[in-house]
């Protein structure tokens, strides 16, 4: 079993180490050299529609499986506590189900959050109204001039 290691970096390193996998918190990202060592880059963008890594104080994991596909060598596998856990190759139709499936999951995602941002704005806009310029009125601390 293929073991890798990893670095917390602010920034991503121009020059890939094989074997090791990079992690920038600042930028959601983690990126190393694939590990069937076609010596192609691997992104791993970190989100709650994307990858998750954990860290327990010693090793890390990367969840989900790391798919390869658009690469040449279609390499499929699993970080897990360091360790490289080799996963079977997909046929393209079964890569296709599912990169339609993740499309579908981060729409939906942004959709919600973006629902939930805009109740946010429109929350903190009746409260400026209210706080900063209706209140004074109510209150008799200016009085209305129209």
């Amino acid at each position: 079993m293929k073991i890798i290691s990893f670095e917390f970096v602010e920034h991503i390193p121009e020059k890939l180490d094989e074997g090791i996998i990079y992690v920038s918190l600042k930028y959601c990202t983690a990126v190393h050299k694939c590990c069937c060592g076609c010596q192609e880059e691997v992104v791993t963008p970190l989100s709650p529609v994307d990858w998750q890594l954990t860290f327990d104080g010693k090793t890390i994991t990367l969840d989900p499986s790391i798919g390869n596909w658009g690469l040449k060598c279609q390499s499929h596998y699993w970080i897990r506590k360091n360790k490289i856990i080799w996963s079977e190759k997909w046929p393209d139709s079964k890569i296709k189900l599912l990169q339609e499936a993740d499309q579908i999951e981060k729409e939906e995602y942004y959709k919600i959050i973006n629902k939930k941002r805009k109740r946010l704005w429109k929350w903190l806009f009746f409260y400026f109204v209210f706080t900063i310029v209706w209140y004074p009125h109510l209150s008799g601390q200016i009085p209305l001039s129209w």
